[in-house]
């Protein structure tokens, strides 16, 4: 039996946390169908470099969240004119069998008069455009499978989150690849918002799965805060999870010059960093290094790990403000 969930949030934390609580929890006797929406926000893979995929200065500076969920595949951007899909089903012999669970969902625009082809390993495209990343999480013989649908997504924030700025990251992780993206709205008969699509894609699903309504209780939604604040709101789940990598960066500063950095990072830690460049300071830069390393790269660790240095001392002209952005940004 197919049962459907509907989120009561909008949260990508909670909606995250509350995925893997269907997953682990709900009675594995049966299957569910979720559909959930969430607040602007970068979506990375399970096995990705967190840093490697996000325009960090746009990300702070529009307050998007970042999260790391648990199956593989690239970054995706979420936010209110993106309508995500979720099966929670028993798996296929065929492993990772993304087809299954795009067949109803391609069915349903089908209907609506969107011409919907599914294509290469994970993708459902309108003219050669993509609309649809999907990705799947495997545990003792069950499959999480979810995926995006952009109906009026911001394009133009999606394509800022996601453009990391051009300073030159080596990286163990899986880097996500670029696709030309579109929105379904404008192929539909009608312009219609996105509530009536959510609501017409379930009801599509309601006819085509005998599905049934699964009310979550106040322990199932009791059971998802707790996974949202013990993993998915955690630095070191979002971005200490990532690989090991190298990263350098480089900034001029008005009245010092340009401050080249390298860092090696591991496990979300500093654990190697050097400064170079053509810049102003009378302080000795390798102390400065020594005292980053082993700092996890976040902006609170940061700040105060350089609390009572005055960083004007190393870089001329330069604050703990500067030089803070300067590593995360």
């Amino acid at each position: 039996m197919l049962y459907y969930i509907q989120s009561p949030s909008t949260d990508p934390h909670f909606n995250l946390a509350l995925e893997q609580h269907v997953f682990d929890n709900l009675d594995q006797r049966h299957s569910y169908f979720m559909l959930w929406q969430n607040t602007s926000a970068v979506i990375v893979g399970k096995h990705q470099n967190t840093i490697a995929e996000i325009n960090a200065a746009y990300i702070q500076e529009h307050e998007i969240a970042v999260v790391r969920r648990l199956s593989g595949g690239g970054a995706v951007y979420h936010d209110l004119g993106n309508l995500n899909f979720t099966f929670v089903a028993d798996g296929t012999d065929q492993g990772f069998d993304f087809s299954v669970f795009c067949k109803p969902v391609a069915r349903a625009l089908a209907l609506l008069g969107v011409p919907v082809a599914i294509s290469g390993r994970n993708d459902m495209t309108i003219d050669g455009k993509k609309f649809s990343g999907n990705a799947q999480y495997m545990k003792r013989g069950r499959v999480m499978h979810h995926g995006t649908i952009l109906y009026n997504s911001d394009l133009e924030a999606m394509s800022r989150a996601l453009n990391v700025p051009p300073d030159k990251i080596t990286s163990r992780g899986i880097k996500s690849m670029p696709s030309r993206v579109t929105n379904i709205q404008p192929y539909l008969r009608q312009n219609r918002p996105i509530a009536w699509f959510r609501d017409a894609l379930r009801d599509f699903m309601f006819q085509e799965h005998a599905m049934r309504t699964h009310t979550l209780t106040p322990h199932d939604l009791e059971e998802a805060r707790r996974l949202q604040n013990t993993i998915y709101l955690q630095w070191d789940w979002n971005y200490g999870a990532s690989p090991a990598y190298s990263i350098r960066k480089k900034r001029r500063v008005e009245g010092c010059g340009a401050i080249e950095v390298f860092m090696d990072v591991h496990e979300g830690s500093i654990s190697g960093i050097a400064f170079y460049g053509d810049y102003f300071g009378n302080g000795d830069a390798a102390e400065l290094a020594r005292r980053l390393e082993g700092c996890a790269l976040e902006e609170n660790a940061l700040r105060r790990t350089l609390s009572d240095l005055d960083i004007g001392l190393y870089f001329n002209n330069c604050d703990t403000d500067g030089l803070v952005s300067l590593l995360l940004c």
